[in-house]
């Protein structure tokens, strides 16, 4: 890599790995660490300084340039928290006697709300393929069953048979850091995943695939290709907002906590490691409390 010192490449790589066979990274993960701390590198040996000889200022004075770049709040602390974990690791290691992170305040996160819609908008959009056209069809299983577990865009599209059991309702995902979890996927999404079974999927299946829910050339779709016809498919029905995948999960999660679900229940259907990142949905519910009070009380 051009600008960067080959001991300090030597020690990302061997990071990566450590971070690969000890949490059991995804590669897009993976990929962002080795960027990240690249990007750092290079920043040090500007100051002709290697990784190993960092010192607290330093630290302090990039996190300070990443902002007045003018880069998000949320990519400037993920980039920091790639630091951090890299410089725990040299400690941990001993290949420095302090770490320079330590004092360091990290790029104050604004509250995010992610989007979602309401429960009229996901009844509509899930109303809006034709169980008579097998594409049609296996994409209003696919709403549903997203709608109704709450799965990450990446697990929904590479799900096998093996994780899905219709009679038991239930499907075993493989999430982030190859933990895996079970999640009750409920009795419409159940019917619906059948009748793709019986009368779509045989007609998608050219390859023998193991893959559920199938492209038209029978293998497995694309997140950007699903994407899409979920696109297709407010634009049918009039939803203007902006929808992906991930929109789904949110609703998923902020219908569940609007209708009185226990936070440590919905961080376990999401995945979440940290009950901290399920949090925000709390947020969204209080919003959402807020409008309505404000649209109906008498008083408000």
């Amino acid at each position: 890599m051009k600008n960067v010192n080959q001991d300090d490449l030597f020690v990302i790589e061997t990071f990566v790995q450590f971070l690969l066979f000890e949490k059991g990274l995804s590669d897009n993960t993976r990929q962002a660490y080795q960027s990240d701390l690249i990007q750092f590198a290079r920043y040090c040996g500007a100051q002709q300084l290697t990784l190993v000889e960092v010192t607290q200022e330093l630290v302090t004075a990039y996190v300070a340039d990443l902002i007045d770049q003018g880069i998000s709040e949320r990519s400037a602390a993920r980039k920091f928290s790639s630091i951090k974990k890299l410089f725990k690791y040299l400690l941990a290691e001993k290949l420095i006697q302090q770490d320079p992170c330590q004092f360091v305040k990290p790029p104050k996160l604004s509250v995010y709300l992610p989007k979602t819609l309401s429960e009229a908008d996901v009844s509509s959009l899930l109303d809006a393929p034709c169980e008579d056209d097998p594409i049609e069809l296996r994409d209003k299983a696919m709403l549903e069953l997203l709608y109704a577990t709450g799965l990450r865009v990446t697990e929904l599209v590479s799900l096998t048979f093996q994780q899905v059991n219709i009679e038991l309702g239930v499907v075993r995902v493989i999430g982030k850091g190859n933990k895996e979890r079970l999640v009750p996927m409920g009795e419409l999404a159940q019917d619906l995943i059948e009748q793709y079974l019986n009368y779509a999927r045989a007609e998608l299946n050219k390859h023998n695939s193991e893959i559920l829910f199938l492209s038209k050339r029978g293998g497995q779709m694309t997140r950007q290709t699903f994407w899409h016809r979920i696109k297709h498919y407010c634009l049918k029905v009039g939803i203007s907002s902006e929808v992906s995948p991930h929109t789904l999960r949110h609703a998923f999660a902020t219908h569940l906590v609007n209708h009185g679900a226990d936070l440590r229940v919905v961080q376990s259907l999401l995945g979440h490691s940290d009950l901290s990142t399920t949090q925000i949905y709390t947020h969204v519910a209080k919003l959402r409390l807020q409008q309505l009070h404000q649209q109906h009380h008498p008083r408000a």
